[in-house]
């Protein structure tokens, strides 16, 4: 997503961008590449997490509830974990996830030179997300466009 080389400019009038930043390390090449294939007046609906949600232990707080601060943000596996921890859950097949900061993940659109005309921030009613959701809305969703 950070590397969209293969299209040529101005190739989509939409990007629909789920919550998949969690998986790039730094999101501002991703809000740039979107700007790039995107045709004058196409629109970026993209979805993130909020950065809150990466200050505590997900597993910790799934087993006892208890939500207690844990990691400085924004987040970063690579950061957090010894590199044999890292190697292992690459091993076994388990993606890295890395937070971003609101100024990356809304400001870095803006930066990249797309015109924010829409955003929410939504619950999640399923309850493997965490105790976190029942305090605050831990999903954010924009909608921007690039100017014609």
């Amino acid at each position: 997503m950070a590397d969209l080389s293969d299209f040529a400019n101005g190739s989509f009038d939409l990007i629909v961008h789920p919550v998949s930043n969690i998986f790039a390390p730094n999101v501002l090449p991703v809000w740039a590449e979107s700007f790039r294939v995107l045709r004058p007046g196409g629109a970026l609906l993209s979805g993130f997490m909020n950065p809150a949600l990466f200050i505590f232990d997900h597993d910790e707080a799934m087993s006892t509830g208890l939500l207690q601060v844990k990691y400085d943000l924004p987040y970063s596996d690579t950061a957090t974990f010894s590199s044999e921890k890292v190697s292992q859950l690459l091993e076994d097949g388990e993606s890295l996830e890395f937070s971003h900061t609101l100024t990356d993940l809304i400001g870095g659109q803006l930066q990249a030179g797309f015109t924010l005309n829409g955003l929410l921030e939504d619950t999640w009613t399923e309850s493997d997300i965490g105790p976190l959701n029942k305090y605050m809305p831990l999903f954010i969703a924009t909608r921007a466009v690039k100017p014609n």
